[in-house]
C-alpha cells in the first residue's frame, strides 16, 4: 500500500521539475532576447551620438560659410571704395562711399538677427548699457544716456555686447537722489545725535 501511495507522489514531483525546467528555459530565452535588444539599442545610441556630433559640426561649418558669403559683397565694395578714393574729387565723396558700405554691412548683420542697441537719449538700462562714467547735464533728465563710447549689439534679442555710455547724474537741490528706507533711518539717527537732549545728557556724564 505504501508503494502505491508513493508512486503518484513521485510522478507529481517529476511533473513539477519538468514545469520548473520549462519556466527556466523560458526565462533564459527571455533574458537572451532582452540582452540582444539591449545590445542593439546600445549600438543604435552610439551611432546616434556619432551622427549627431557630425551633424552639429556640419551645421556649424555651413553657418560659418553662409555668414562669410553674405559678408563678401561688403568686402568687395570696400575694395571698390578704396580704388575710387584715389580719384575722388573730395573727402565728402569718399565718406559717402564708406557710408554706403557701412549701411550694407548693417543690412547684412540685420539679416542674421543682429540689431544695434539704442542708447543715446535713452534711460540707462544696466542689462543693455555699460556705464563708463557719470556726468551732470541739467538739460537732460537724470539717469539718461548722454554719450555713447561704443555701440552695443543684440542677436535675436539677446545682448552680445552692451553699449558703453556716459550717464547723466543730477545732483543738488534740483534733482535730489531718492531716499530709501535705510537712508531715512540713518538721517533720523543723525538728527537724534545732534538734538539738545542728547547734548545735555552727554554733558551730565
Amino acid at each position: 500500500m505504501k508503494d502505491k501511495k508513493s508512486k503518484p507522489k513521485d510522478e507529481t514531483t517529476h511533473e513539477e521539475i519538468e514545469s520548473l525546467r520549462e519556466q527556466l528555459e523560458a526565462m533564459q530565452s527571455e533574458r537572451d532576447d532582452l540582452f540582444g535588444k539591449l545590445q542593439r539599442v546600445s549600438a543604435d545610441y552610439a551611432n546616434f551620438q556619432k551622427r549627431t556630433a557630425r551633424q552639429v559640426a556640419d551645421s556649424i561649418v555651413y553657418e560659418k560659410e553662409h555668414l562669410i558669403k553674405t559678408l563678401l559683397p561688403t568686402l568687395d565694395n570696400f575694395d571698390h571704395t578704396f580704388e575710387k578714393s584715389q580719384a575722388a574729387e573730395s573727402v565728402e565723396a569718399v565718406l559717402a562711399g564708406v557710408r554706403i558700405v557701412y549701411d550694407q554691412m548693417l543690412d547684412t548683420l540685420r539679416s542674421h538677427g543682429v540689431e544695434i542697441i539704442e542708447a543715446m537719449g535713452q534711460p540707462f538700462d544696466p542689462s543693455r548699457h555699460e556705464a563708463m562714467m557719470r556726468r551732470e547735464d541739467r538739460s537732460h533728465e537724470d539717469n539718461t544716456v548722454l554719450e555713447e563710447f561704443q555701440k552695443g549689439y543684440a542677436l535675436n534679442g539677446r545682448v552680445i555686447r552692451p553699449s558703453k555710455v556716459i550717464v547723466n547724474k543730477l545732483a543738488g537741490t534740483d534733482a535730489p537722489p531718492a531716499t530709501g528706507p535705510s537712508d531715512k533711518a540713518a538721517s533720523d539717527d543723525e538728527d537724534r545725535q545732534d538734538s539738545p537732549e542728547d547734548t545735555q545728557d552727554s554733558d551730565m556724564e
